[in-house]
């Protein structure tokens, strides 16, 4: 590693320099490492390679209208456990460069891009879910007038420090009327898309064509206090993949996926309701990739539409988005998913009989997520016909309730419950069905303006799989620099006393301007760890954890 630090001092050097002079250089370090341990408790043996980190070095350059990127990366002397195992090495990992003004916008090299929300197209990176799913290609955005912007981009995907065999292409189109309407507080916009990906179908005569294609149009508003949008998109019939991982020549499907978007909101109070239906729509730039566990390859963006919970026991049973097509038996049928959530906000204000001196909030959310209702056919020729409206078997639910209440100037505390409906057979594929409630209690308590306290209580009761958990956690922050932390996730309630496990963890951080190092030690739970309603399976593990981050 000895060569790696020298050439990072080196970088480093040079970008002191040079940011003397008009010319500017911005970048980061960030290193995430981790050493195993074995756990008898938790029957988790030591790894081979017991110490392991996930490191990104990226550096930008600046001068006038253009920028030129480089990321490099290493996974030393492995990925952090169950990362994509394609990243396995040291070793530069995507670089552009790129010109822009007013007008135009080109890219060449790893660039990443979105088209309307992200269905039909995303790229993007999230290094806490191992996902960097860049083109290697081309990218042009034109902005003829300020209310149209038109894109195009060419490449091949990421996946790993290789590329993937798909080429995609695509375009989008995006015009907002407010001028030409002459609108001041009002806004209309439209939105076309166009995406294909071109790949041998690896069939001497196929049924379906080398290139996928998908279109979307969408339309968005604000007026007044109202605001919505809706989408709808459509993927042309290709090769449906199962499980298995096969691409079927005999099971030829089209995917559509359809979103609507409604809303209100004022001073004290807001609702927001979202619907989504999705249709055999997931889409990778390489078929067989369906259904791999790191969300490698993938095109499009299916976040979960439930609430994000800050809350840990909430985070147990996490609904995941189900676009794919499974005809496994007749207890495990699905194409897709129907359903959606509402999210309500209301302020008890302050000197009323509610809200008291400082005021009360309170935030309600309901998600109710089902399969597709239709006929399925599980012998070869497989096939179905779906309801456009149907609503099937229950995947989820999650209905909850938060209070936020501020007490004096020093505390203040949140109140929250949360009922779950959770199908572990149609979303895992595995067996059981779980419902929980939880009730949840945080207090932060202030002692000056810098230093501060916070306890979270919490508990689950479960009527199936681990049954009953209960949760605390107690965090001290020292000042804005320093904090320290210590937490407990309990499984009392297993049937088995073997599996009745504790797992705790404790750490602490330091910041000081732009850098931050965090230490700790502890249990992982396995599960689903997410982020913005997109997770990563993780396994059960004890060790110690260093990451660092800074920026310059």
């Amino acid at each position: 590693m000895s060569k790696y630090c020298n050439f990072l001092a080196a970088v480093c050097t040079v970008a002191a320099a040079v940011g003397q002079s008009n010319h500017k250089i911005s970048g980061g370090f960030e290193s995430n490492a981790q050493f195993y341990i074995n756990d008898k408790q938790l029957n988790v043996t030591q790894p081979e390679n017991p110490l392991r980190s996930n490191n990104y070095f990226l550096l930008n350059y600046q001068y006038k209208n253009f920028t030129a990127g480089i990321q490099a990366e290493g996974y030393e002397n492995e990925a952090l456990l169950n990362f994509n195992p394609k990243y396995n090495q040291t070793n530069v990992a995507t670089y552009f460069v790129q010109y822009k003004n007013k007008f135009v916008d080109a890219t060449l090299g790893y660039f990443y891009e979105q088209f309307g929300s992200g269905l039909l197209y995303r790229s993007w990176e999230d290094r806490a879910l191992g996902i960097n799913n860049a083109l290697m290609g081309g990218r042009v955005v034109v902005r003829p007038v300020n209310s149209l912007a038109i894109k195009g981009i060419y490449g091949r995907q990421r996946t790993g420090f290789e590329l993937s065999e798909g080429t995609v292409f695509g375009g989008d189109l995006e015009w907002s009327v407010d001028d030409l309407l002459k609108w001041e507080s009002s806004g209309l916009s439209f939105g076309l898309t166009y995406i294909g990906r071109d790949e041998l179908t690896g069939f001497e005569n196929p049924n379906f064509n080398r290139t996928t294609n998908g279109y979307g149009v969408r339309s968005n508003f604000n007026f007044g206090k109202f605001y919505g949008g809706l989408e709808y998109n459509y993927k042309s019939p290709d090769g449906v993949v199962e499980a298995s991982g096969q691409v079927q020549n005999l099971f030829v499907k089209q995917g559509t996926a359809a979103l609507l978007n409604l809303g209100y909101a004022s001073k004290g109070f807001g609702i927001d309701g979202t619907f989504r239906r999705l249709e055999n729509f997931s889409f990778f730039s390489e078929r067989a990739a369906k259904g791999n566990v790191f969300n490698d390859r993938i095109l499009n963006f299916i976040p979960s539409l439930t609430k994000q919970h800050h809350f840990n026991l909430a985070n147990i049973y996490v609904y995941q988005s189900q676009p794919n097509v499974i005809l496994s038996d007749q207890t495990l049928v699905k194409a897709g998913e129907i359903g959606g959530q509402i999210d309500l906000f209301y302020e008890f204000s302050k000197g009323s009989l509610l809200g008291g001196k400082y005021g009360t909030k309170v935030a309600l959310n309901m998600s109710n997520w089902h399969a597709l209702a239709g006929d399925f056919f599980i012998l070869p020729p497989k096939d179905y016909d779906t309801n456009i409206l149907g609503f099937g078997k229950k995947y989820f639910s999650d209905y909850n309730i938060e209070i936020s209440k501020k007490f004096n100037n020093k505390f203040q505390g949140i109140f929250g419950y949360i009922n779950q409906y959770y199908n572990k057979k149609l979303i895992e594929e595995t067996e059981g069905l779980v419902r929980t409630n939880i009730v949840a209690a945080e207090g932060t308590y202030r002692f000056t303006t810098k230093q501060s306290t916070r306890v979270l209580l919490e508990h689950m009761w479960a009527d199936g799989d681990r049954k009953n958990w209960a949760s605390a956690t107690v965090e001290y922050n020292v000042n804005q620099q320093l904090s320290f932390y210590v937490m407990d996730l309990y499984n009392y309630g297993s049937d088995d006393e073997l599996q009745q496990k504790h797992y705790y963890n404790f750490g602490t951080a330091f910041r000081k301007k732009s850098t931050r190092i965090a230490f700790s030690y502890g249990r992982q739970r396995g599960g689903l760890v997410c982020v913005g309603g997109v997770c990563r399976f993780v396994p059960e593990s004890t060790g110690f954890s260093l990451s660092l981050n800074t920026a310059f």
